[in-house]
């Protein structure tokens, strides 16, 4: 058996350090706003990032005006049939809970959908919530929609307590969500 002896070399290990640390420096990169939107993205225990829409009427609305109520935020497409599923849901639980500052409010990926689709299908489903059209995706990009629905349970501080991915969303689970933030039992 050959006998291989290996000899450390403090100058070849400094001079590989030295490498790697230059590596580091040469290929650092400076974050971009993507980038921080990325380090922002939107959790459990985030404030919830701010937004401007406009309501079928045109009129604009913002997650700001909101401020000190419960907003249980469901993004949601006329075409997806989780989304369709769970809106008699969140319509019931907004008329149940609304004279408890709570608000359901729809946002709907427009970009994926049109108005003419949405407002035909929230007139079908009688749909009392307001609703809101993200035209653009900036919405859904700023709170990293990954799936249609997705639902945002924000506190009456704008810290958002809960994110549901994808659905339908129970009727129980939609129920118990905001009688926690509530603070019934």
């Amino acid at each position: 058996m050959p006998n291989f002896q290996v000899k450390f070399r403090p100058a070849f290990a400094v001079a590989i350090l030295m490498v790697g640390l230059v590596w580091i420096w040469a290929s650092r990169t400076t974050p971009t706003s993507q980038d921080r939107l990325a380090i922002q993205a939107p959790h459990q225990g985030f404030l919830a990032p701010q937004f401007e829409l406009e309501n079928e009427t045109g009129e604009i609305t913002a997650l700001e005006d909101f401020r000190g109520q419960i907003v249980v935020l469901n993004y949601w497409a006329s075409w997806c049939p989780p989304c369709r599923a769970e809106m008699p849901a969140l319509d019931a639980a907004f008329k149940d809970y609304q004279d408890q500052g709570v608000v359901i409010l729809g946002i709907n990926a427009t970009s994926q959908d049109s108005i003419e689709t949405a407002n035909t299908f929230i007139t079908e489903m009688g749909l009392s919530f307001p609703i809101l059209f993200d035209k653009t995706g900036a919405v859904g990009g700023l709170y990293q929609v990954s799936a249609l629905p997705s639902t945002y349970f924000i506190d009456r501080n704008g810290v958002i307590q809960e994110v549901v991915i994808g659905g339908p969303i129970s009727a129980s689970h939609l129920r118990i969500s905001i009688e926690q933030l509530i603070g019934v039992k």
